[in-house]
């Protein structure tokens, strides 16, 4: 058999392809090295209050930037319908069933925590329930792999000087609200920096004050001591631009819990006056107990969204201006759906649009309205500009994915899987369901499986029975057709029990109770 020739020249063509792609698919594999990861976590807002999510009334051109130059989610949940849990679930990759932070946990007998005025003289009644010493957070699992982090705005998982603070929970700088409370004004007494209470130029104001007896409610004038000196929002982004100018140099993990636009309705005056002349007069909003009155609650409210979406613009111009922001992740969510208290007109913005948002559907509530969220990922030279994703995921996915792109080992008992192939637009693993109990609101469990939607409501007053949704055909979960398919049904049962693991803490069912 004759052997047979290759022309060199001829060969050299074919080994530069073998060899780059050879080389592209190495870098495929790690084609980035610690990327710097900005995650933004709006407060209460709902799945259609943004521009990119379908928003008519409401101006988000920054964050409708970041989705048309990068990837936005359409199924991507809350870890609970409410702030506490959610942000547990989300630092510690564990749905749920399994969180230690299952409700808003006030820690009620320390004394009379409800008193405004006294956690500023009194620390002791500051903050929440807190998480323990030796909880694997996203924080410390990322300072372990080199990053400097930083928590900036709302926290919420511990009382001052506990366990729970996030200096110990794995955060190098703190600076915002500690206590949930504390935040039910925007201009405090007081804020937390690390472990160092900073007292601000506000007067008290105890959150739930009306007008003046006898006050027009229609004269703007009337709602003047609303407003203080510090804007608490106003501080938190000055920290979080520091952070960033300051670490620079290095890989950095920035956790921006902004506390709005969840209530109450302040916001600086210019951004109110900018809503007036689209939205004309409205009726006042006389408040209620823990929410302040005002005076153009729709033009407030709406401000306050803006508001929020400058700040991800100046965060933008900061890594731009920088030179860090292609290796940088940015990723915008909120910790539930919108609420229905404090002034805010969800009906009015049709807030959960597609879904049903009001109460009963949105914040407190395991319905879609209440945990399906808007989220929005932003990487150039990985993130395909103006991609959608349909992925169904859920933010104890977000450690196991910030874990993989970090480099470093996931905890074996987390419940999320890794959405990065999803955001490199590859492969992606699917979970079987989505898992989520609330003990508060009459107790609730809902589980997301395919196309199917369960919810089981009122298990305090004794209810079991569990209600079917086909969200193919039915977004709003208006047709329950549990009697139909008795199979799933049976299914769900099994996946109720099994992912519920007891807690004395925040209890369920009587079982969990001590």
């Amino acid at each position: 058999m004759p052997k047979m020739k290759i022309k060199t020249k001829l060969l050299l063509p074919f080994l530069f392809i073998i060899l780059t792609s050879c080389l592209n698919n190495s870098g495929n594999e790690k084609a980035y090295k610690n990327p710097n990861i900005v995650f933004i976590l709006a407060d209460d807002l709902g799945y259609g209050e943004l521009g990119c999510y379908g928003q008519e009334k409401i101006k988000t051109p920054n964050i409708d930037a970041l989705a048309e130059e990068g990837m936005k989610f359409t199924q991507f949940y809350s870890g609970a319908p409410v702030c506490a849990p959610a942000r547990c679930i989300l630092l510690t990759g564990k749905h749920s069933g399994n969180a230690y932070v299952r409700g808003n946990n006030e820690w009620a007998s320390r004394g009379n925590v409800w008193d405004f005025e006294k956690p500023s003289n009194d620390h002791d009644l500051d903050g929440q329930y807190p998480m323990p010493a030796e909880t694997v957070t996203l924080g410390k699992l990322l300072q372990g792999a080199g990053y400097k982090t930083a928590c900036v705005g709302k926290w919420g998982l511990g009382a001052p000087f506990s366990d729970g603070v996030a200096n110990k929970q794995g955060f190098d700088f703190f600076f915002g609200y500690n206590c949930q409370r504390q935040a039910h004004t925007y201009y405090p007494l007081h804020l937390w920096k690390n472990e160092e209470k900073v007292m601000l130029d506000n007067e008290l104001v105890v959150p739930g004050t009306k007008l003046e007896e006898g006050a027009d409610a229609f004269d703007a004038a009337n709602y003047a001591k609303f407003t203080q000196n510090e804007y608490s929002a106003d501080l938190m982004i000055k920290e979080a631009l520091n952070f960033i100018d300051e670490n620079k140099a290095q890989p950095f993990f920035l956790y921006f819990a902004s506390p709005i636009p969840h209530d109450p309705l302040q916001v600086p005056k210019e951004y109110v006056d900018n809503y007036r002349k689209s939205f004309g007069d409205e009726e006042p909003y006389i408040g209620n107990k823990g929410y302040f009155p005002h005076r153009y609650p729709r033009a407030a409210y709406a401000g306050m969204i803006t508001y929020l979406d400058d700040q991800v613009g100046q965060l933008i111009k900061k890594l731009k201006e920088l030179g860090l922001y292609d290796n940088t992740l940015i990723i915008f969510t909120s910790d539930n759906g919108p609420t229905y208290a404090g002034g805010v007109d969800a009906a009015f913005f049709d807030s959960g649009k597609p879904f049903k948002s009001e109460y009963g559907w949105g914040k407190g509530f395991t319905h879609e309205g209440g945990i399906r969220v808007p989220m929005i990922a932003n990487w150039p030279g990985h993130i395909q500009a103006g991609t959608i994703n349909d992925h169904i995921s859920a933010f104890w996915d977000v450690l196991p994915s910030f874990c993989e792109i970090a480099d470093i080992p996931v905890p074996d008992d987390t419940d999320g899987i890794s959405f990065l192939p999803a955001l490199l637009g590859e492969t992606q693993t699917e979970h079987d369901y989505l898992y989520w109990e609330f003990p508060s609101y009459k107790g609730q469990q809902a589980v997301r499986m395919g196309k199917w939607k369960a919810i089981r409501k009122n298990i305090f007053d004794g209810n079991m029975e569990i209600e079917l949704y086909n969200l193919e055909t039915d977004l709003r979960e208006q047709h329950n057709v549990a009697l139909e398919y008795p199979d799933i049904i049976e299914k769900i049962r099994d996946i109720m029990v099994i992912s519920h693991t007891p807690s004395s803490l925040f209890p369920l069912f009587e079982t969990d109770k001590d």
